[in-house]
């Protein structure tokens, strides 16, 4: 054990120090068991993950007309240069990137206030904590490694104590959506009393680093988004929310991406939790009346000022034109208008 995490510390050492441009793929034969990295060796697999860096992967890229084959090791070169995309290797149908709003329609200022003001009274900050600090106890939650199964079940668990223990209804449903991967979605139903369809209230379970053998606490990306639905869902819950429509809350698995040498965090999953459940959901023609993804809730960069980014690029402006009415009327920050990119996050 002690043997794995030195190797570890000394390829984060070796990598810290090589641009991300200078990734590059070692063709030496059809199956190399190391791949250059810069001027070093690493290795293309690890103990506990279900993942090659020479296995072959299906994305779409953005502007492209047919999706290309590249390597996983390539994959993270993608994202090192700064390009988002689909990963459709799993996908039986259209992928995410192909689905269009079937009809979109403005939405009424919000009007429910005594409702939404009672159910924020009951919110806390402890619960989230406490979960968050053991969400990010796991060496990773990378969807192929086994650290990534395990705290889908223990997530998948805190799912169905918070429904056991802050309500008496016997008709919510909790369900794994399965993956070939083994780090399954979760979802929890709450039915509403006359649905015309399903608001979705999602984020992503997952974590990664720049390569996916690495430590990935991903305690704001997005073990914030993460914990923030479940308290969400729990005061819904405490306080007898009834709904009219359906209600989803989804933890996605696979969305996440690794960190660029600036930092900044994507997916490099490929979004493939969130594009298997919406093939899915078209395949049955579901009706989903509006979806908002909470990625990344809780980081506050020292000396700057809190506030609610909303993402203005792919989306439907109808939604983040009722999300920005939403911030003014229940909260104390403001929020700020920001774009994510092609294929950054699941909404």
């Amino acid at each position: 054990m002690k043997a794995r995490f030195a190797l570890l510390l000394a390829t984060l050492q070796l990598v810290c120090a090589i641009p991300a441009q200078k990734i590059l793929f070692q063709n030496q034969d059809n199956n190399p068991s190391e791949v250059v990295f810069g001027d070093n060796l690493i290795p293309t697999s690890w103990p506990g993950f279900d993942l090659n860096l020479n296995d072959r992967r299906l994305v779409l890229l953005e502007d492209a007309s047919e999706p290309v084959w590249v390597t996983e090791l390539e994959k993270i070169n993608l994202k090192a240069s700064g390009k988002n995309f689909f990963d459709v290797t799993e996908l039986r149908g259209p992928s995410a990137a192909s689905f269009h709003t079937v009809e979109s329609k403005s939405y009424p200022k919000p009007n429910c206030s005594e409702a939404v003001l009672e159910a924020i009274s009951h919110l806390s900050t402890d619960g989230p904590k406490k979960n968050l600090a053991t969400f990010t106890d796991f060496h990773t939650r990378h969807y192929r490694s086994d650290y990534g199964k395990q705290s889908q079940k223990w997530l998948l668990g805190r799912v169905y104590d918070t429904t056991s223990s802050e309500s008496t209804r016997d008709d919510i449903d909790i369900a794994e959506f399965h993956h070939s991967w083994g780090q399954h979605s979760i979802i929890a139903k709450i039915p509403g009393s006359h649905s015309k369809g399903t608001v979705i209230i999602s984020a992503h379970q997952d974590s990664t680093n720049m390569l996916p053998f690495w430590g990935a606490p991903g305690a704001d990306d997005d073990g914030s988004g993460s914990v923030t639905i479940l308290e969400a869902y729990r005061v819904l819950l405490a306080t007898g929310f009834k709904p009219k429509n359906d209600i989803e809350f989804h933890w996605y698995s696979a969305e996440h991406a690794p960190l660029t040498r600036v930092y900044s965090a994507s997916q490099e999953g490929g979004l493939l939790g969130s594009q298997a459940v919406a093939a899915e959901y078209k395949r049955q023609n579901a009706t989903v009346l509006a979806q908002i993804q909470f990625d990344m809730t809780a980081f506050v960069k020292k000396g700057t000022r809190e506030e609610v980014g909303v993402i203005t690029d792919f989306v439907d402006s109808n939604v983040v034109k009722f999300v920005k009415q939403l911030i003014d009327a229940y909260l104390d920050i403001p929020y700020v208008e920001t774009k994510c990119g092609y294929a950054c996050s699941d909404q």
